[in-house]
């Protein structure tokens, strides 16, 4: 999916790279009397003294490796449980890609404020660690009043709000720059929205995690988790975490002072595991298709996007690219039943193509084909979101009523641009503070 050579834009291998494991070796500066340990099941009859140790991650995706690696930079003993065979295997790789400015929410929702900051972070630890990225803009497009009403509310916010810059594309500059890109009532660039190479962002965060001593325990599925016994709030003795081990099916317990639920897909799940039956939740799954294309022509340079509609889900089929300059059209929203439904929906490609030549109309439809499909993590159902009034921000909060437990929930687009933000924020949920840059 990602192009390392011939490429339009420039690509850095970033070179330090780290693949362990915890149940294959540690890292280098791992300090084995503080990290966080994993201690085997022992039978009923048995009492084991739980070990204390300092934070425990839950959910091995670009999120839960910013908010590892920014606890672990504290000098802490870290440890990120995940429970696939590899990180970054849900959401984190199935997604545009994109390094977004900040536009799209209101200027007090966490998305906002975690997505400008993000993405200053972002770009400058790409910059330092030569991960592949790009500063490719965006041009938002209106073929209609009332899109033209949207991008002008975007322009008016984004210079009176949130002071992320925006700038209106002239119809000359449109004909004579556009590449074939229609705009019948204006268009709208965000000049620092970018891409970035979602997998080498992960390889390269989890090996300055592990640099800091933190510890990845891969194949290790949550299965349970109650705060240690003791006086006052629950967790304010700390954590009991049950594992198994993806290969034996044998449940080993971690002990931590304090806990992140950074699972994603499966954040909710984890939160269900602590909270009383009342207060459940439940995930609602927006997937999103994607289609490649084949076609040397027309030829994009820049990311395209619709001018936003309320009620949509998200922010309509654009145009987006990877870094060898190949283009890509999606996601749309496809609500499923199950997080596992990863199978392109074929029988959204013709309502793709339509949605594409509103802005694209030279687009040659025989040379798009089915690609991947990623899933969006709801807190709201479909129909409350076609309600136009269904916003849902993140969720990221200690939760009322319990010690040392940080809660991620709902962390969907912009979620990968404020993943850095994240992790800062985490931190000072916990310490008060976070580390500088």
């Amino acid at each position: 999916m990602l192009a390392a050579s011939a490429s339009k834009f420039t690509v850095k291998p970033w070179t330090k790279l780290h693949r362990l494991a915890f149940s294959s070796t540690a890292a280098s500066k791992a300090d084995f009397t503080h990290v966080v340990r994993l201690i085997p099941h022992p039978p009923p009859s048995t009492r084991v003294s739980p070990l204390t140790a300092t934070s425990q991650v839950i959910g091995g995706g670009v999120i839960g490796l910013a908010v590892a690696r920014q606890l672990a930079r504290r000098d802490t003993s870290t440890l990120l449980v995940e429970r696939h065979a590899a990180v970054g295997t849900e959401t984190s790789s199935r997604n545009s890609e994109v390094i977004h400015a900040g536009i799209y929410y209101g200027a007090g929702s966490l998305k906002t404020r975690l997505c400008v900051r993000g993405k200053h972070l972002l770009y400058g630890l790409c910059e330092r660690r030569g991960v592949g990225h790009a500063r490719t803009g965006k041009w938002i497009v209106a073929q209609n009043d009332a899109q033209r009403d949207a991008l002008e509310r975007i322009h008016a916010f984004c210079r009176d709000e949130v002071g992320v810059p925006t700038r209106w594309v002239g119809a000359r500059e449109v004909e004579e720059r556009g590449e074939g890109v229609r705009a019948a009532k204006g268009a709208l660039e965000s000049p620092t929205t970018g891409i970035v190479d979602s997998h080498g962002l992960m390889v390269c965060l989890q090996g300055l995690f592990e640099d800091a001593g933190g510890v990845v325990a891969l194949n290790s599925p949550v299965t349970a988790i109650a705060p240690v016994a003791g006086s006052g709030a629950p967790g304010s003795h700390g954590w009991e975490i049950t594992v198994r081990d993806a290969h034996t099916g044998s449940p080993s317990t971690i002990t931590a002072s304090s806990m992140v639920n950074a699972a994603g897909l499966g954040a909710v799940a984890v939160h269900n595991m602590v909270v009383p039956p009342a207060q459940h939740k439940r995930l609602y799954y927006a997937k999103g298709n994607y289609f490649s294309y084949s076609s040397s022509w027309p030829s994009v340079s820049r990311l395209i996007y619709p001018a936003p509609e309320p009620g949509a889900g998200g922010l309509g089929t654009h145009l987006t690219l990877d870094l060898g300059g190949r283009m890509r059209f999606g996601p749309d929203v496809d609500w499923v039943e199950s997080p596992d439904d990863l199978a392109v929906t074929a029988t959204r490609q013709q309502q793709a193509v339509a949605e594409i030549k509103k802005y694209l109309p030279g687009i040659d439809e025989t040379a798009l084909e089915p690609d991947y499909a990623g899933i969006r993590p709801k807190l709201a159902a479909a129909g409350a979101v076609a309600t136009g009034k269904g916003f849902q921000d993140f969720v990221i909060r200690k939760e009322d009523g319990y010690d040392g437990w940080v809660n991620l929930l709902g962390i969907e687009s912009p979620g990968l641009t404020s993943s850095l933000a994240i992790g800062e924020m985490v931190e000072e949920l916990l310490y008060g503070a976070a580390t500088a840059p």
